[in-house]
């Protein structure tokens, strides 16, 4: 009888144990804004400084430095994405997040796509992808609308 009921304790203090940590992981959307919106800062700005010019260079038929503008840059959202997935989200905006966070995926395997594009020449096909951007962008900004982003806020038209 002993052993059971050191067996049920143990179990409940177990139990205990484990509800308290899951309560202590629930993060707010104010401190899910405060992680997410320093990653996306840094990415923003190198995404800025990357595709710098990109639209003029596609202008005047630069095509193969264009492409490796947007391959970089696919490489720079993929990064952000990842330390973006790895944060603790709050259990409330799960989903929300989720559709935002392949939106952003969405965006970066666009951007390959469109260097791709570029690089084997095909400036219509390429041209076809960067409309696809936007849409994209307000879609995944639609999805985060509650937590007023600065800099988690995608904007293709800067690039595009």
């Amino acid at each position: 009888m002993r052993r059971i009921i050191g067996i049920l304790s143990g179990s409940l203090v177990i139990a205990v144990v484990l509800a308290a940590t899951a309560f202590a992981a629930e993060v707010s959307r104010d401190e899910y804004k405060e992680a997410a919106e320093p990653i996306c800062k840094t990415s923003a700005k190198a995404n800025e400084q990357i595709l710098s010019g990109v639209r003029k260079e596609v202008k005047q038929g630069k095509l193969k430095t264009a492409a490796a503008k947007f391959s970089k840059a696919s490489k720079q959202q993929s990064k952000a994405l990842k330390q973006l997935e790895a944060l603790p989200q709050p259990t409330a905006d799960e989903a929300r997040l989720g559709k935002w966070l392949g939106y952003l995926k969405i965006e970066a395997e666009l951007f390959e796509r469109a260097g791709r594009k570029l690089k084997a020449g095909d400036k219509a096909g390429a041209e076809h992808v960067f409309a696809k951007l936007t849409p994209n962008a307000n879609k995944a900004n639609n999805q985060v609308l509650p937590f007023e982003f600065r800099y988690c806020r995608l904007e293709p038209q800067k690039f595009s």
